[in-house]
């Protein structure tokens, strides 16, 4: 069974992944096919599909599932390692929150401590799914609509004080440290005409 997910890691890995081919290549692959199979039905020809997967198999993003003798040759039988890959926000550029708690309020910190989430939890998750272990995470999510710019300001400072008496509740010294972040921002507006800022 193929992981739940892969972290891309490297530039190498995100390049590998990006064609257009490849990219339908390890969709497909979710399920178990060879070069044959998918030549067929991608009408493409089995050569030019060969080197496409032993590209993705040397950045161990498929793996091999079973031989099958077929007509006097071998036949390879490859599969996605994961069923979603995630790229490593760090392979981007930095993605360290940065001195202190920054500004609360502003896009930049929110977009660099997401990025650092994606990283961190992406990478402890593969090395968890690599040992047969859970990572254990949680996520709460919620809808709030604001009256007002203002009103954020305020409601920021009423989750900072709840969020820090349930925080004071449950920390244990010697305990497994956790990373809580608690960010808001615009639900993105429906209609693809109108810019997703406040009026």
């Amino acid at each position: 069974m193929s992981a739940a997910m892969a972290l891309l890691d490297t530039p190498e890995r995100v390049a590998c992944a990006l064609p257009d081919l490849r990219r339908r290549l390890l969709d497909r692959l979710q399920q178990p096919a060879s070069a044959a199979e998918l030549a067929r039905e991608l009408g493409l020809p089995r050569q030019k599909l060969n080197y496409h997967l032993r590209v993705l198999e040397g950045q161990h993003l498929l793996e091999l599932v079973e031989l099958r003798p077929r007509r006097g040759f071998t036949e390879r039988v490859l599969r996605t390692v994961a069923g979603a890959l995630v790229v490593d926000p760090g392979v981007l550029g930095d993605t360290a929150p940065g001195d202190g708690d920054g500004d609360r309020h502003a896009a930049d910190h929110l977009v660099r401590a997401a990025s650092a989430t994606v990283r961190d939890v992406g990478r402890m998750a593969a090395r968890a799914d690599a040992a047969g272990r859970r990572l254990l995470t949680f996520t709460l999510e919620a809808d709030v609509r604001i009256a007002a710019p203002v009103a954020v300001h305020e409601f920021t400072d009423a989750l900072a004080r709840a969020l820090a008496g349930v925080v004071a509740d449950f920390d244990s010294v010697g305990g497994r440290p956790f990373r809580l972040l608690v960010a808001g921002h615009p639900t993105p507006r429906t209609d693809e005409d109108a810019a997703d800022v406040p009026a």
